[in-house]
């Protein structure tokens, strides 16, 4: 099956055969087959295993990699990528300093609740109306000045023992906890922003004026099947902080 077009699947599929072969792949991080931080085989062996070239593997390999699910370390292996605080921060955060500089955020979570979905929650979260979720809302700060309040929301069925610290400073950020105790690997996010007034309670939390102008940021999480993880609404100050991204 070294050529494309020469395999049936691929034809039937519409896909190239290294397409294939990344989905299979995928689908092995996704179920959990391998773990965060797991060696997977070789190209070699994942050739065998497949029925396919060597360098079939290795371009779906680097299709995986450019979506940050593998790590290929050289002379070592390949490993399912694991969060870290480091790795969240600097793929997810992108809250921007006046002078472009990017300042490492501090968390202080202030309160975990249930709510059931509203009609608004379940289309983002794509479960259906009334479905419980955890509500949990958070105060961040920069460069030691609260800068962001935001809400979080997830459904319970996929972590149904979930808590997190009320009061104290988070170590471990959220995608972090997502993976490391449910296996749940955020792989894929969109995002939409908004200008706002700030509201009493975003005043009372960020220390500011009432309808003083808020960047409002809508973010979906999904994991490596796409599947909607959280939906998170962050309120940024932007008097002194910026939002910035890179479009490759």
């Amino acid at each position: 099956m070294d050529n494309d077009q020469d395999d049936p699947a691929a034809a039937t599929d519409y896909q190239p055969l290294y397409a294939q072969v990344k989905a299979l792949i995928t689908r092995r991080i996704a179920t959990g087959d391998w773990k965060p931080g797991d060696m997977i085989p070789n190209e070699f062996q994942l050739a065998n295993e497949y029925n396919v070239s060597q360098g079939t593997v290795r371009k779906a390999l680097i299709a995986i990699e450019a979506e940050r699910l593998i790590v290929r370390r050289q002379g070592r292996g390949t490993y399912v990528a694991r969060h870290t605080r480091e790795h969240a921060l600097f793929h997810f955060f992108r809250m921007v300093d006046i002078n472009e500089q990017r300042p490492v955020p501090t968390s202080q979570a202030l309160s975990q609740n249930i709510v059931n979905a509203s009609q608004e929650l379940a289309k983002q979260l794509e479960v259906e109306p009334g479905t419980p979720l955890y509500h949990i809302t958070r105060n961040r700060s920069l460069k030691a000045s609260p800068a962001i309040y935001e809400r979080i929301y997830t459904p319970v069925q996929m972590m149904p023992d979930l808590q997190i610290e009320i009061g104290k400073q988070m170590v471990d950020e959220m995608y972090v906890i997502y993976q490391e105790r449910y296996g749940i690997t955020i792989a894929h996010a969109s995002e939409r922003v908004a200008a706002i007034a700030a509201s009493a309670e975003d005043a009372r939390q960020l220390k500011i004026a009432k309808a003083t102008p808020l960047l409002e940021i809508t973010r979906i999480a999904r994991d490596v099947s796409k599947v909607a993880v959280e939906l998170r609404i962050s309120r940024c100050r932007s008097d002194e902080f910026r939002y910035a991204a890179e479009l490759n």
